[in-house]
């Protein structure tokens, strides 16, 4: 299929900053979105370099504001071709006694039901058009750890999601694909970025599995990659 318009959510840095570089890079116009204004400024100013970019101010958590965000899309680049669901947050090294309500909701709410407003909104511009959607989930998803429930329950409940979706609609013309990163050299999180770290996933890593996904034959679909550091350090 011939992709045109990528949406990327959390488009500004880490892994969608890399993911939108990659499809510019092979030809897509796209469209970032994330919550800081001046971050969304520079981003397209340096991105627009590689291709055509434009963004817009949204905090996925918000239906209203993902589907003006889709519906800006639309206006400046004529429809949505592939939408990849990026944006994440993450609190860890709480117990879940000790991590606070407000917390758990914020994780929740970014990491699962923004991904549900992006894709609700998103499925319509698709429907007679074709298109892909791509969920960036965690290895996090299918491996529980202690001190990491709130960012567990949101990417398991992710790929559960991704997996319905992808039954649902791939008679419609919609691919349905997510991605399982391992560690990945990113801020995400509050981690630093550090040559210490460099045995970790890069950003690029995983927008090569994007563009991989895009390239498949419309009568294949991979509906899941996971990738891991290939050198972790001993324990």
């Amino acid at each position: 299929m011939d992709y045109r318009t990528a949406v990327i959510t959390g488009g500004t840095k880490g892994i969608g900053r890399a993911v939108a570089e990659a499809l510019l890079l092979r030809g897509l116009r796209v469209f970032i979105c994330a919550r800081n204004k001046a971050e969304i400024s520079e981003a397209v100013r340096e991105l627009s370099e590689k291709g055509s970019v434009a963004g817009e101010v949204c905090d996925v958590r918000s239906e209203e504001q993902v589907r003006m965000m889709l519906e800006e899309c639309v206006r400046v680049f004529g429809g949505v071709d592939v939408l990849v669901n990026n944006a994440g947050v993450g609190v860890f090294g709480q117990t879940v006694e000790e991590m606070s309500p407000a917390d758990f909701r914020k994780i929740v709410e970014t990491n699962l039901l923004g991904v549900y407003y992006a894709c609700h909104f998103a499925i319509p511009l698709m429907k007679d058009r074709g298109g892909y959607i791509i969920n960036i989930s965690s290895l996090a998803g299918q491996n529980a750890h202690p001190k990491m429930a709130a960012y567990n329950a949101s990417k398991f409940g992710l790929n559960g999601f991704t997996e319905a979706l992808m039954q649902e609609v791939r008679h419609e013309g919609i691919k349905v694909s997510y991605i399982c990163p391992g560690s990945v050299n990113t801020e995400f999180g509050g981690d630093e970025v550090s040559a210490e770290k460099a045995w970790q996933l890069q950003g690029a890593d995983i927008a090569k599995a994007v563009v991989d996904l895009l390239d498949f034959a419309p009568n294949a679909l991979p509906s899941k990659i996971e990738i891991r550091p290939s050198k972790p350090p001993k324990k």
